[in-house]
């Protein structure tokens, strides 16, 4: 038998081996957090997922946020911009944009956009080893048995301050700004959810403004354990 048919054989193994590996492994480990707007929730999402990779180096978390947009848009062929308007889409299209729609031959259906995504927010759950910010992936990864599900949410007046100086914004435009980015992540919401599904369920709500930094990384850290997702 030749060198060549050898390694390829080889090869297809290895590839076989490995498939069998990730079908028979549980879905996870899976960590969702939603958080009110001016809760810093992706800055609390790199914190954690250094700690976690600090403490279990042969493990690699990742937070996943922009980049199930990015994943959306190459699978739909579309342009990330584009995908995003319709995430942000706040109120329905018009009939003379649903007119246009049915001219261009590249238009892909606010239904398909939205499945695609929660389509791509699922297999990043289900890979595991993430930290999923927003798009609702506490009820998108809801049955997942290895998962951690957390609500950030502080008073108003903290909020508008972190987005003061977050963005550089006046009181009154931030907010504006956080009424206009929940108005945009209940439009979502609404968008993937059935009517019927209006119940919210996390593992644990941290209310921001009454710990520091570190210690919501603690809370967080006793609630990994808790949930048994690093075994």
């Amino acid at each position: 038998m030749s060198n060549t048919l050898i390694s390829y054989l080889n090869k297809r193994y290895l590839e076989e081996k490995e498939s069998i590996a990730r079908i028979s492994q549980k879905p996870g480990p899976v960590i969702t957090i939603s958080r009110e707007v001016g809760c810093n929730g992706l800055k609390m999402a790199k914190l954690l997922a250094a700690q976690l990779n600090s403490e279990k180096p042969k493990t690699k978390w990742e937070v996943i946020s922009k980049e199930i947009l990015v994943a959306s848009a190459n699978e739909l062929n579309m342009n990330i911009e584009d995908v995003r308007k319709t995430v942000k889409q706040s109120e329905k299209f018009t009939f003379s944009e649903i007119l246009k729609a049915f001219n261009d031959k590249n238009f892909k259906s606010e239904q398909k956009i939205t499945k695609t995504i929660i389509d791509t927010i699922l297999k990043f759950a289900t890979e595991g080893y993430c930290i999923i910010v927003g798009r609702d992936g506490h009820m998108i990864a809801k049955d997942i048995e290895k998962s951690l599900h957390i609500r950030m949410v502080a008073p108003m007046e903290y909020r508008v301050k972190n987005i003061m100086q977050n963005n550089q914004l006046s009181r009154l435009k931030a907010i504006e700004f956080i009424n206009q980015v929940e108005n945009e992540r209940q439009s979502f919401r609404d968008s993937i959810r059935p009517k019927w599904m209006k119940e919210e369920l996390f593992d644990i709500t941290l209310n921001l403004e009454s710990f520091s930094d570190d210690e919501v990384l603690q809370i967080i850290r006793c609630a990994v354990e808790k949930k048994k997702l690093l075994k």
